[in-house]
């Protein structure tokens, strides 16, 4: 395949936006800070499902933290962003493992393809486009000197949840990941779980962690309850978190005032299958699903809760302890 990159001015774009963050690293004393470019596809749901591996070949900007000086080898976290593209609240995350000597990798997944925010309309971008971007961030994150490639852990927020966590099928690994490195743990904070894909239960055997806002009403919990229920009945490492009176984005800082996404698409009253061709179809309809489908309704709360980020930091700490500090 011949590999067409996007005009200077995209990739202008991206490195602009990740040098806006460089004020804040600063807080985190980082060694070293890398851009780096790396390649990736944009497939629709469908394509990826069926095993289609080109799509639009597309340049992504991904920034790489050293936390410490030195030639060791550092365990890291690549960093998934949500429908809002990257946040402050995910610089935040990364500044915490920064803190704890893990390096992060943190990719913008939308300012390349044109996509300033998915909130609203989520026909932009499907969700598993997001899932290879992560497995080449993964493979670009591997190659690195200072990386220990057997402990790189996966971290998403909502959308980038999902790609976090259905990252884990052995299935999507098979097709779109590399054969060589795979991720060492799989995070998803508040991920939405209505999607049932074939095979979504034969999963990879690293602990799979779901940390979630018992009253979010935007992505409610109780569909990953049921998908974690299941997993756990197959034998997968995994455990849900929920955190009671805890809305969407209960990490974000940011948001000590709750706020309103009046147009905010959700399928919370979804349920989505995978047909056999590949298509993502209404449970109840037997219909393809779109964002234009019915059961699809807009509006949803965002609100930090200081109670469930410090209890999920803590349990961060201890996911990290467990999965990527020891050798």
């Amino acid at each position: 395949m011949t590999w067409r990159f996007p005009p200077a001015r995209s990739l202008m774009a991206a490195g602009c936006f990740l040098a806006l963050l460089a004020p804040k690293v600063a807080d985190a004393q980082v060694a070293r800070i890398e851009v780096h470019p790396f390649r990736s596809t944009t497939l629709t749901d469908q394509e990826f499902l069926t095993g289609q591996k080109e799509g639009k070949p597309v340049v992504i900007a991904g920034e790489l933290r050293i936390p410490k000086p030195g030639t060791d080898r550092l365990p890291a976290v690549v960093l998934v962003h949500g429908s809002g593209g990257i946040s402050g609240y995910v610089d935040d995350w990364a500044q915490f493992l920064n803190s704890m000597g893990v390096a992060t990798f943190m990719f913008d997944s939308f300012t390349p393809r044109g996509i300033v925010s998915t909130t609203d309309d989520k026909d932009q971008l499907g969700w598993l486009t997001l899932t290879v971007d992560a497995y080449r961030a993964l493979e670009e994150v591997a190659k690195h000197p200072r990386i220990d490639r057997a402990r790189i852990a996966i971290m998403g927020f909502s959308i980038g949840g999902h790609a976090a966590l259905y990252a884990s099928l052995k299935r999507f690994r098979q097709i779109h990941g590399s054969p060589d490195v795979t991720f060492a743990a799989y995070i998803a904070f508040y991920p939405p779980c209505e999607r049932r894909y074939l095979k979504d239960i034969d999963v990879s055997d690293r602990p799979i962690r779901i940390f979630h806002g018992a009253a979010d009403d935007f992505v409610p919990v109780a569909a990953c309850r049921a998908h974690v229920e299941r997993l756990r009945k197959a034998g997968a490492d995994v455990e849900l978190t929920e955190y009671a009176g805890a809305y969407h984005l209960f990490d974000s800082a940011a948001l000590k005032t709750p706020a309103k996404l009046p147009q905010g698409q959700t399928a919370r009253h979804c349920r989505i299958e995978e047909a056999p061709d590949g298509r993502l179809v209404n449970s109840d309809t037997k219909q393809t699903f779109t964002w234009k489908d019915p059961c699809v309704e807009r509006g949803g709360t965002i609100a930090y809760n200081a109670e469930a980020h410090s209890e999920a930091k803590k349990a961060m700490k201890d996911l990290v302890d467990t999965a990527l500090m020891k050798k």
